[in-house]
């Protein structure tokens, strides 16, 4: 069933984005308008237990912006063209980024963790004429140029805004770690985009595209999901009623990377939504870094990914790191251990509310309401303005409540809202079987509530079919990570001939702790069902994930399938 959100939690700011910017590019403007000597970012840096930063106010991002939207501009750079973004969170990102919206170009931003595979196969699809890459990874794009449509390479350094006192840290540390740069004819350093220019007038619309953003191929083959201005803007807004933040008072820590679209929503556009500080962190796998970041700077928005709650949850020293600014923290990217969720917020005071989106809806689609009821093992409410359902995987429609339950049977979590993407780039069969008469189907299960709170099964993709039973990962993983020697869990399923697959989970244990197969085993036994307890537990030093922190139980399946092949793909 179908359950709008204002039926069932009011943050007590409508939407008016009629009367508000609908367009990316006209975020900054009036953020710098209105609060023009704010420091809009801050470049944090961790080194050598020192937290280390720079900042660049509106006024002066509004006047790099302009200066490298002209230079883009004259490389030949219009409306509808691709720019490539190939760089950590950094000023450089964020200028590129805005400086391709001010011309109605589609930003492309790529993971840095990219194999040379992927980013050919992304910078082929996307068609981009411009990149702009950090010096780190000239030596890969230079790998796979030849095959893609690039004309102009811009390199840009990681410590060009690095405050003096970092600049000689870093070339004491990494100067002969960094490869010696050497650009090919027709390539520009990125001070070069920055010399004194307007560019001309562009027509943007709020249903433009104005970035492609990469699934990350988790599940198969990467697609450009299209986000226009609009879905983009609007989810902003949405989570800014949300949350109920302030206009000119927030400072968001910028963890999560802005190549995905939890950390470009959550962090760079609301952030120019409405004036916050948004603090750039290269390097969000550094946990002790990322907690003193917290200590020194005082961000009171932090979107989070579980595997950061774990890591910093987890310091040996995390008392000594004052978190409590922090009044607004949504979790999302991989369900969230309630053992987890618990741990963090016991260990720093600082509440955690998990939400859930995806890529194709600009990510955010619903979630526990900072100020309302925070439900642990829910994603919680749909965000305003939108609308959410669970319907049966065979017929379609809406999932049915067993008598006496509050909970509706397990179904696809299908969405609406002006947050859902225009469709994928140049793949219309793809589109149509993801957008059914305006409904995003996600591929999630979920289960809906009757007061209209939400929960995750699991990925459909990962559903294991035990001797004809469903069982669901997360629900094993969650048991799992209450274990008091366990610091996080991944469960897959094995292929099996006598029941078609067997259950297999992968264990990494506390520091210092030493589980044995058999005991976890028996803690599955004493709260599973019989045909949920994994036939083996392995134990391994860390899991495998993705940059964000989604479980990349892809990798395991291939690994475990390698292996009984005995070693032939």
């Amino acid at each position: 069933m179908s359950f709008p959100w204002h039926a069932h939690y009011n943050p007590g700011v409508p939407l008016h984005l009629e009367h508000r910017p609908l367009c990316l590019h006209e975020l900054l403007p009036e953020a710098a308008r209105r609060f023009p000597q704010r420091a809009a970012l801050v470049y944090a840096v961790h080194a050598a237990g020192h937290v280390f930063r720079s900042q660049i106010s509106y006024a002066d991002l509004q006047e790099l912006v302009t200066r490298c939207a002209a230079s883009l501009s004259r490389l030949g750079v219009a409306k509808g063209d691709r720019v490539g973004l190939y760089l950590p969170n950094c000023p450089q990102f964020v200028v590129g980024f805005l400086a391709a919206a001010r011309l109605g170009a589609i930003a492309v931003p790529f993971n840095p963790l990219y194999s040379a595979r992927e980013l050919e196969h992304q910078l082929k699809d996307c068609g981009a004429t411009v990149l702009i890459s950090l010096t780190r990874f000239l030596p890969l794009v230079e790998k796979v140029r030849a095959h893609t449509a690039l004309k102009t390479v811009v390199a840009a350094r990681l410590d060009a805004h690095f405050p003096l006192a970092l600049k000689v840290l870093w070339k004491l540390t990494h100067g002969r770690k960094e490869p010696r740069v050497r650009l090919s004819p027709g390539d520009l350093w990125f001070g070069d985009l920055l010399a004194p220019g307007t560019p001309g007038s562009v027509e943007v619309r709020e249903d433009d595209t104005a970035v492609l953003l990469y699934t990350g191929g988790t599940t198969g083959i990467s697609k450009g999901v299209e986000l226009s201005h609009k879905n983009l803007v609007w989810n902003a807004q949405q989570n800014r009623d949300w949350a109920k933040l302030e206009d000119g008072r927030e400072t968001t820590l910028g963890a999560l990377p802005l190549f995905h679209a939890f950390g470009l929503t959550c962090g760079l556009d609301l952030a120019l939504l409405i004036g916050a500080t948004l603090i750039l962190v290269p390097n969000p796998a550094d946990m002790r870094g990322l907690a003193r970041i917290i200590h020194a700077l005082r961000p009171t928005v932090f979107p989070v990914v579980p595997t950061m709650l774990v890591g910093i949850g987890n310091l040996p020293e995390i008392a000594r790191y004052d978190l409590r600014s922090i009044r607004v923290s949504p979790c999302a990217g991989s369900p969230l251990a309630p053992a987890v969720q618990r741990a963090f917020t016991e260990r720093t005071g600082v509440e955690i509310c998990e939400g859930y989106g995806l890529t194709e809806a600009a990510p955010v689609v619903m979630g526990n309401p900072p100020q309302g009821e925070n439900r642990q093992g829910t994603i919680g409410l749909p965000y305003p303005d939108t609308e959410v359902r669970v319907v049966d995987l065979q017929s379609g429609a809406d999932a049915t409540f067993e008598q006496g339950s509050s909970w509706s049977d397990p179904g696809e979590i299908v969405v609406r809202g002006p947050q859902v993407m225009k469709g994928y780039w140049n793949r219309p069969e793809d589109t149509a079987a993801q957008l059914k008469d305006g409904w995003l189907h996600t591929g999630d299960l979920g289960q809906a509530h009757r007061d209209g709170y939400f929960r995750i099964v699991d990925r459909l993709k990962d559903l294991i079919i035990r001797s004809g039973m469903k069982v669901y990962p997360a629900e094993i993983e969650n048991v799992l990570a209450e274990h008091p020697k366990v610091l996080e869990a991944m469960v897959v399923g094995v292929p099996d001939a006598a029941r078609g697959e067997l259950v297999k989970a992968f264990v990494v244990a506390r520091p210092g702790a030493q589980p044995t197969e058999e005991e976890l085993l028996a803690f599955c036994r004493e709260n599973l069902a019989k045909y949920k307890i994994p036939s083996t537990i392995e134990l391994r030093s860390a899991l495998a994930r993705s940059a964000v922190g989604k479980p990349l139980r892809r990798l395991l399946r291939e690994e475990l399938a390698m292996a009984a092949s005995g070693g032939r793909p």
